[in-house]
């Protein structure tokens, strides 16, 4: 099959809901994004069918594809197949974590995950950080993260988004990076809030027939973690952009 027979219709939504839970299910499993052909296998779709399904998704920011390779999934948030500054480890498998508040999401989302070590370094003064990342309570540490893009403009080039949401040392890190980097002073938050955030950000993406939040609700779900101000879509709730990050 080729383009001229396009995923539309019933059949067609529902094609593409199995490439995503395909997509994210194998991430889950492996660590890894699956290709083309494991997406054909696992969803007996023919390979260009696949990529139709993977574009779709791609516009309707289910997952983030390769701008030189429409067939290689690079993010399936909160998964990630390039390194961007975070790893992952659970009890058996080894996760790129996509960023601070993604790397936190991964215990909250896999059941089959009790906790994570969630292992960066400061990009301030390259300090070593692990936690423990558990879903009962935040891990201990003085900490903090630094998310650098507002949410309203999270999907402008998510992956440079996502790999400005880090881990410091403390404010002090934080202010120094920015000075040496020319950038401004986006959010900063502590971890317990950083855990918050992430707790419930991703509940049922694993799930068939998982859906977005739109941009009120997702601010919504910000103000309810303590996170509030047009840095956390206020404005975009208002004004209609896309206020989700991931």
């Amino acid at each position: 099959m080729t383009d001229h027979h396009p995923l539309t219709g019933t059949a067609g939504l529902c094609a593409i809901e199995d490439v995503r839970l395909a997509v994210y299910t194998g991430f889950a499993r492996t660590g890894r994004a699956p290709g083309v052909p494991d997406l054909a296998a696992g969803t007996s779709l023919a390979p260009d069918l696949v990529r139709q399904a993977l574009r779709r998704l791609h516009e309707n920011r289910d997952i983030v594809l390769d701008p030189r390779d429409g067939g290689r999934v690079v993010m399936a948030h909160p998964f990630s197949a390039v390194p961007l500054g975070f790893s992952v480890m659970g009890a058996r498998t080894l996760w790129w974590g996509g960023c601070a508040w993604d790397s936190f999401a991964v215990p909250h989302l896999l059941t089959g995950e009790p906790d994570v070590l969630v292992a960066t370094r400061c990009p301030a003064c390259d300090t070593p950080h692990a936690w423990v990342v558990g879903r009962d309570a935040p891990p201990r540490g003085g900490q903090v993260a630094h998310f650098l893009v507002p949410v309203r403009r999270a999907w402008d080039d998510v992956v440079r988004t996502c790999g400005n949401q880090r881990l410091f040392c403390s404010t002090g890190c934080v202010d120094a990076w920015l000075r040496r980097t020319g950038h401004e002073r986006g959010h900063v938050m502590d971890l317990a809030t950083l855990w918050r955030l992430a707790r419930h950000w991703y509940a049922g993406r694993l799930d068939r027939g998982y859906v977005r939040r739109d941009p009120s609700s997702a601010a919504a779900y910000f103000a309810g973690v303590g996170l509030r101000g047009p840095f956390w879509g206020s404005s975009a709730a208002e004004d209609g952009p896309e206020a989700s990050a991931g």
